[in-house]
Order: structure tokens, then C-alpha cells, then sequence
């Protein structure tokens, strides 16, 4: 057992059901929690003890009581919820998880509660209820789309918007549209995939096709939304780092009454060509401080996929600021040259 130059300890009564929700799989999260926090939680006769300096042990033991609260509700503790909770702890940054928890958007096909994880998801949601358009940018598995998704469904299923429009640019990323087999439509589903697979999950192939079949519910390329005005819909453009700036404009252009608008987009990952500016870029520059138009921005920290994927987007992210220290400390040498 550890040791500790001013032991201090604390207890939670906990039952067996919710011990096995909350301690993971081989006690997992109990030996995460245990590190990261350098405590030991030890389990006895329906209570679990914490031992460690005291703050360590107020911040574990509030975690512990916040992980309880939520599988009392039934939610199902997951790797995810810990590593954030931990994160958020140990920087002093503690609350929101049980009201994160307790905001359900909607369930999805088999029952499962969609709902924001982290608190960039949470503002993300905040602003898609509060503003008319909303710009979620950030890196892959941040969960924007998907939560836009569940929004949309949402208010669309609540009467707020009569149909739904979901839109890419069709970036041809290595191939030629023009060499893939089957028609135009067969060409495209590729690029939308992404969009249907959200669909399906959230909404049901049943639903989602009766939906489409009447026109209430459309995916589309970004190409088709040009010379037409969208009323009454809720609009989610993905992708947006790969529109043009003009294909920004055009969109952005359409948007009729009653309409709500989610553009989202990561801008460290364009496919566009060499020299073309990112509509992406273009418009957070000259939209940011127009009211009624929301921007957030998610981080790795945002990251509700893998944690493998979490570490990935982090990894990257550092590269690519040193690359951009590199280049600037080129710059800055290069203009010297040019003054001597």
C-alpha cells in the first residue's frame, strides 16, 4: 500500500451494480483514477475508501460521487467519460459533467441517448439551439457532425423546420468522378456516405427513406444548393473546408426564413488544390463578428472517438505547430537577409 506524508481518506458507499459501471472492465477506471490522481481506492462491504494527500483525494472522491450520480441514471460509464472527467479535474475544471450528462438531444435508432461528452461539445450545442448559424469547427472525431445530425433530426421530428438539407463539396480526392462506374448519383453517394451512415444510425433506414422519398429530407452535393433559396429547413453544410470561397458565399446566400445553419469543417484538413483559398478560412475571417452567427471551436480535448485517435489529433497538432514556429523563424531570417 502507498504511503503518503499526510494520509488522509475518505469513503462512498457504492453497490456491487454500480461498482462495475464505474470501476470499468478489470477495474480499469478504478486503476486510471488511482494513477492519475496518486490515490488508493480500496473496496470494502459496500464502500470504496480513498487514501492519498487530501486534495487528491477530494478530487477523486467528487469524481467517484459524479460517475454515481450519472449510473444512477443509467448512463454507461465509458473510457471517454473518465479520461475527460480526469483531464478536467487535475486543470481545475470540474463542473458540467452531470448537467452534460443529464442533456439528452434525442436517442438513436436502438434506444442509445445521443448527448454532448465534453464541454466544447456542450457550447457547440448551446449555440446550435441559440443562433441561426453556427460554425463547428475542429478536428476529426469532435463529434460535429454527428451532433449537428442529432439537432437537425431533432428539430425537424419537433415541427420546427419542414425537411432537413444535408450538403458536401464533392472534392475529388486522387480519382476522377468521371472514371468511377455508374451514373451521376453512384458518383457521388461516395462523398455522402458519411452523411447516410449518421442518418441510419440516428434516424433509422426505414424512417430516413420514407423522409427522402417525400423530399423532407435531402443529401446532396454542395454544387446542387446554387439558384435555390432554402426556407423552412435545417441546413448542415460538412465538409466546409474543402468548399471555394465562391461555393461559401453561394451557400451561405441561400438561406431563407425559418432556416438553421450548421457549417462544419476542420481546416488543417483541406483536399482542395494547391493556391485555392478555403471558403472555410475566408469565412470565419469576415463572419466573426456578425451577430446571430456562432463559432466554436473543438479541440483534442473535444476528441469522443478511440482514445488512440485522441492521441493521434494531439500528436499532430503539436507537429504541425513546430512546423509553423519553423516556418516563421524562416521567415524572420530571410527578412533579415534581405535588410543587411
Amino acid at each position: 500500500m502507498k504511503k503518503y506524508m499526510s494520509e488522509y481518506s475518505k469513503a462512498l458507499e457504492l453497490t456491487m451494480e454500480h461498482m462495475q459501471n464505474i470501476f470499468g472492465q478489470q477495474d480499469l477506471f478504478l486503476k486510471k483514477m488511482e494513477r492519475d490522481f496518486s490515490v488508493t481506492i480500496v473496496d470494502r462491504d459496500g464502500a470504496v475508501r480513498i487514501r492519498g494527500e487530501k486534495e487528491n483525494v477530494e478530487k477523486a472522491y467528487k469524481l467517484l460521487e459524479e460517475f454515481l450520480q450519472m449510473s444512477m441514471r443509467g448512463t454507461m460509464i465509458e473510457e471517454q467519460n473518465v479520461n475527460y472527467a480526469i483531464e478536467m479535474s487535475l486543470e481545475n475544471k470540474e463542473d458540467g459533467l452531470l448537467q452534460m450528462d443529464s442533456e439528452v438531444i434525442c436517442h438513436s435508432i436502438n434506444g442509445k441517448p445521443i448527448k454532448p461528452k465534453t464541454l466544447g461539445q456542450k457550447q457547440y450545442v448551446d449555440a446550435m439551439k441559440e443562433k441561426m448559424i453556427v460554425f463547428g469547427l475542429g478536428p476529426a472525431g469532435t463529434g460535429k457532425t454527428y451532433l449537428a445530425m442529432a439537432m437537425a433530426i431533432t428539430a425537424f421530428k419537433n415541427d420546427e423546420v419542414g425537411r432537413i438539407i444535408l450538403t458536401r463539396p464533392a472534392i475529388e480526392a486522387g480519382e476522377k468522378l468521371g472514371f468511377l462506374p455508374g451514373d451521376l448519383q453512384s458518383k457521388i453517394d461516395p462523398y455522402l456516405r458519411p452523411l447516410y451512415d449518421a442518418l441510419y444510425q440516428i434516424m433509422g433506414a426505414e424512417s430516413f427513406n420514407k423522409n427522402m422519398e417525400k423530399g423532407l429530407i435531402e443529401v446532396a452535393p454542395l454544387a446542387y444548393m446554387r439558384g435555390r433559396t432554402l426556407d423552412n429547413a435545417y441546413i448542415i453544410l460538412d465538409e466546409a473546408q474543402n468548399t471555394t470561397e465562391s461555393q461559401m458565399k453561394m451557400f451561405l446566400t441561400r438561406i431563407g426564413f425559418g432556416s438553421k445553419v450548421v457549417v462544419t469543417g476542420d481546416t488543417s484538413q483541406k483536399d482542395l488544390p494547391k493556391g485555392t483559398s478555403s471558403g472555410l478560412d475566408v469565412a470565419i475571417k469576415v463572419l466573426n463578428k456578425v451577430e446571430d452567427i456562432g463559432f466554436c471551436r473543438l479541440s483534442s480535448k473535444d476528441v469522443v472517438r478511440h482514445p488512440l485517435v485522441q492521441k493521434i489529433v494531439k500528436a499532430y497538432e503539436s507537429y504541425e505547430n513546430r512546423q509553423k514556429e519553423k516556418d516563421r523563424g524562416a521567415n524572420r531570417g530571410r527578412a533579415k537577409a534581405k535588410r543587411t
